[in-house]
C-alpha cells in the first residue's frame, strides 16, 4: 500500500497505476490509503504534490498527521521550492504522531535543522548563526552543499570545546532560492522553519496555527548515508537527546577512528544523563573491531547493538590495545548483538570479552569473521556455551566451522535455541566422513525449542537425506522452517530426502526452502520429489540454471 500511495500521490507512473488510473487518481483512494499507511516518503523536489497539501489537499494532510509514524527524507531540503516540504515536515513531526525519522542524504546542514528542537535542547552558536544566515543557500543542491562545507567548521562544533557556548534554540529562519517567496533587500528569497510562521502562512484560519506550535520529539533516528560531517553534527546534538531510543548510522565509506571516538564521547555524555532513553545502536562502517568495546563502554545501557567493520587498507595501523590495560568485566544488559566483519583477520578476544559480560544475550548474529591461519572458532563457541545460556537466536554467516563440531554439539546442549542459522559455514568441509558428522549434528538439533533452522550454502549435496532424521524416533524435532538453499542438491538427492521424509514426516507443516539448487538437471525427477514433499511442506522454489549453481559451487571450493 505504501508503494501504491507514493506512486499515486506524487504522480509516478507504473503499469498498475496506468491500468487503474480511473479509480486510483481520486481523493477517496488517497484518503483511504492514508488511514492504512504508517510511513511517508518526503520528496521535496516533487513540489506540486506537496504544495497541494497546503491548499486543496489539507484534509489529506490531517489524515497523515493522525497515522504517519515514520518520515523518510531522501532529497535535499535546503534547495529551491522546498517551502511546502518544510511545512509538511513540520505538520507531521510537530503536530502529528510521527516520531521516527529516516534520512537518506548526507547533508550536515539538512540534518542539523531536521534535529533542531526535536529532541536535543541545545545548539552550538556557530551552527545557529549558519542556520540564520541569509546568504548561505543558493538555487542548486551543489551550491547549497558547497556553501555548507565552506561556511561551517563542523569539527569545532563536535570537538567538545569548552569555550563553545550552548543556548536553548528555537527553530531558526532559513533562506532558499524558492521562486514562491518575495526577495529580501539583498535579493535572496527566503523561507522559514519557524513553526508559527509556517502554520500562519499555510494553514487555514481554523488550523493548527490557532495555538502555539508544539515541539515534536524524534525517538527513532536512522541515517542511511552518514558522512563524517553529519556524524559530527549528530555528535553535537546527542548529549541532550534524551528522548532518542534508537539510533542507526551507516556510511558508504569507513568512518575515521578519531570521528568514532568523538561520537563515543558524545554517546557517553548522553548515557551519563539520568534522562537518557537510548537502548538501540546500529553503526557502520567502523575501521576495527576494538571500537565495539569503546561504544559499549560509552553507553553501557544498550540492550541492542549492531556494528559493521571493514578493513582499512590505508593510513597508520590502529592501536587495538587502546583502553584494554584494565579490562572492564562489568555486566552489560545487552540482549541483541550483531557483528558483521569484512576484515582479513579478526582478533577474537574483543568479541569473546564482550560476550562474557552479556549473560542476558538472547540474539547473536555474526558474519564474515576471519581468524589467523591455524586458529579456530572453538573459542567463540565455548564462550557462548559457558556465558550465554539465554540465547534464543543464533545466526552465523560466512564463518568456517568445519573443525568445531564438538563445540557446536556442546552449545546445542547448553542453550534452548529457537532459531539457528549456519549459512555458508563449511560444516562438512574436509570431513573424513561427512555423513557421520551430519548424523551427529542432526541428533543434537532435536531440541524441542528449535523451530527455525537454516543450513544454506553448506554443500550438503547427497547427504541432504540425513536431515529427514530430524523427525524420526521418540524425540522428534519441532521445526517449522528449514532452509537448505544453495546446497548443490541434485534431483535424485532431493527425491531420496522426500522418500525418507514421507516415512518420518514433520509434526507441523514445514516451510522448506529449496531455492538455488540444480533441479533443471533432471526436471522430471525434481518435480516428482516436489510432489512427494507437498503434502506436508510449503515449498519455496524458483527457476535456477545449473550453470549458475556450478559457478557458485566452484567459488566455494
Amino acid at each position: 500500500m505504501l508503494r501504491l500511495f507514493t506512486s499515486v500521490f506524487y504522480g509516478l507512473s507504473n503499469s498498475y497505476v496506468l491500468k487503474n488510473s480511473t479509480n486510483l487518481k481520486s481523493n477517496s483512494f488517497l484518503s483511504a490509503a492514508a488511514k492504512s499507511i504508517h510511513h511517508f516518503i518526503l520528496i521535496p523536489c516533487m513540489h506540486q504534490a506537496l504544495q497541494a497539501l497546503t491548499t486543496n489537499q489539507q484534509p489529506l494532510l490531517v489524515l497523515l498527521e493522525k497515522h504517519i509514524r515514520t518520515i523518510h527524507v531522501n532529497h535535499l531540503l535546503t534547495v529551491r521550492k522546498t517551502q511546502a516540504a518544510l511545512y509538511v515536515l513540520h505538520r507531521l513531526l510537530d503536530h502529528g504522531v510521527t516520531t521516527n525519522l529516516v534520512v537518506s542524504i548526507d547533508s550536515p546542514l539538512d540534518l542539523a535543522w531536521l534535529l533542531h528542537g526535536r529532541g536535543s535542547q541545545y545548539v552550538n552558536l556557530e551552527l545557529k548563526a549558519l542556520l540564520s544566515c541569509a546568504h548561505v543557500f543558493q538555487t542548486s543542491p551543489a551550491n547549497a552543499a558547497g556553501a555548507a562545507s565552506s561556511s561551517i567548521d563542523v569539527k569545532s562544533t563536535a570537538s567538545g570545546n569548552q569555550s563553545d557556548h550552548v543556548i536553548p534554540c528555537k527553530r531558526a529562519k532559513l533562506f532558499s532560492g524558492s521562486v514562491e517567496e518575495e526577495d529580501d533587500q539583498s535579493g535572496v528569497p527566503s523561507f522559514t522553519l519557524d513553526p508559527q510562521v509556517l502554520c500562519h502562512t499555510f494553514s487555514p484560519g481554523d488550523g493548527p496555527s490557532a495555538g502555539a506550535c508544539a515541539f515534536g520529539q524524534i525517538t527513532h533516528l536512522e541515517i542511511r548515508t552518514c558522512g563524517p560531517d553529519s556524524l559530527r553534527v549528530l555528535g553535537f546534538s546527542l548529549p541532550t537527546f534524551s528522548c532518542l531510543q534508537s539510533l542507526s548510522l551507516h556510511s558508504i565509506s569507513i568512518f575515521r577512528e578519531s570521528d568514532v571516538l568523538d561520537f563515543a564521547e558524545a554517546l557517553k555524555q548522553l548515557s551519563d544523563s539520568s534522562c537518557s532513553s537510548l537502548i538501540h545502536l546500529s553503526i557502520g562502517l567502523l575501521p576495527h573491531v576494538g571500537l565495539m568495546k569503546t561504544l559499549l563502554n560509552a553507553n553501557p545501557r544498550l540492550t541492542s547493538l549492531c556494528v559493521e567493520f571493514q578493513t582499512v587498507i590505508w593510513g597508520p595501523p590502529f592501536d587495538l590495545n587502546l583502553g584494554t590495560a584494565e579490562p572492564d568485566m562489568s555486566e552489560l544488559p545487552l540482549e541483541k548483538l550483531t557483528v558483521k566483519v569484512t576484515q582479513l583477520q579478526t582478533d577474537l578476544h574483543f568479541l569473546t570479552s564482550v560476550l562474557r559480560r552479556c549473560p542476558h544475550l538472547t540474539s547473536l548474529h555474526i558474519a564474515g569473521m576471519r581468524l589467523p591461519t591455524g586458529s579456530s572458532q572453538s573459542w567463540l563457541l565455548s564462550t557462548l556455551s559457558e556465558s550465554n545460556h539465554c540465547l534464543k537466536a543464533l545466526n552465523f554467516e560466512d564463518i568456517k566451522l568445519c573443525d568445531c563440531l564438538p563445540d557446536i554439539l556442546e552449545l546445542l546442549r547448553s542453550c534452548m535455541l529457537e532459531e539457528l542459522c549456519f549459512n555458508d559455514c563449511r560444516l562438512l568441509e574436509k570431513c573424513i566422513n561427512p555423513e557421520k558428522s551430519l548424523v551427529e549434528l542432526v541428533a543434537a538439533l532435536k531440541i524441542p525449542s528449535l523451530h527455525s533452522l537454516s543450513l544454506a550454502q553448506n554443500r550438503l549435496a547427497k547427504n541432504v537425506y540425513v536431515l529427514a532424521e530430524l523427525f524420526s524416533g521418540p524425540s522428534q524435532s519441532s521445526l517449522k522452517q528449514l532452509d537448505i538453499r544453495s546446497n548443490f542438491i541434485q534431483p535424485a538427492d532431493l527425491l531420496e530426502f522426500a522418500k525418507r521424509l514421507r516415512i518420518h514426516h514433520p509434526p507441523h507443516r514445514l516451510t522448506l526452502d529449496l531455492r538455488k539448487n540444480p533441479g533443471d538437471r533432471d526436471p522430471e525427477t525434481w518435480n516428482t520429489a516436489l510432489k512427494r514433499l507437498q503434502p506436508f511442506s510449503f515449498l519455496l522454489v524458483e527457476g535456477w540454471k545449473s550453470t549458475d549453481t556450478l559457478v557458485d559451487h566452484v567459488s566455494n571450493m
